[in-house]
């Protein structure tokens, strides 16, 4: 008896590498919540599935969190799959490098400055 967990069959709409668009993907981590996110995906990519919802802490309601993955996805900026009954997150690093080169690490890297900046204060 295998001990993995089954795939949903339920699946989420992604827009299509084609359909990723820069004004979305600028606006989805403009946003100080998603960019954690982000961010933690970026520092956790090591695993195959991603992170589900509940590893990412994010101190805001459970609504406006969903609300914050949808952004994402619906940007292009991460993709989302069921396990059972967890939603996993991982980023479209190919996808994005594909069509912006370089971006993801550029906001990674000021991000991580800022965050520098900040605490120096």
């Amino acid at each position: 008896m295998s001990t993995a967990a089954p795939t949903s069959t339920r699946a989420l709409d992604h827009p299509t590498r084609a359909e990723i668009r820069l004004e979305g993907v600028l606006h989805a981590l403009s946003d100080p919540m998603r960019l954690r996110v982000v961010r933690q995906l970026a520092r956790d990519e090591a695993g195959p599935d991603g992170l589900s919802c509940s590893q990412i802490d994010l101190p805001v309601t459970k609504s406006t969190s969903t609300h914050h993955f949808r952004v994402l996805r619906e940007s292009g900026v991460i993709q989302q799959i069921y396990r059972g009954t967890a939603k996993l997150n991982g980023l479209r690093r190919d996808d994005l490098e594909e069509l912006f080169p370089g971006l993801l690490d550029s906001v990674l890297a000021a991000a991580t400055a800022q965050e520098g900046r900040a605490s120096a204060l």
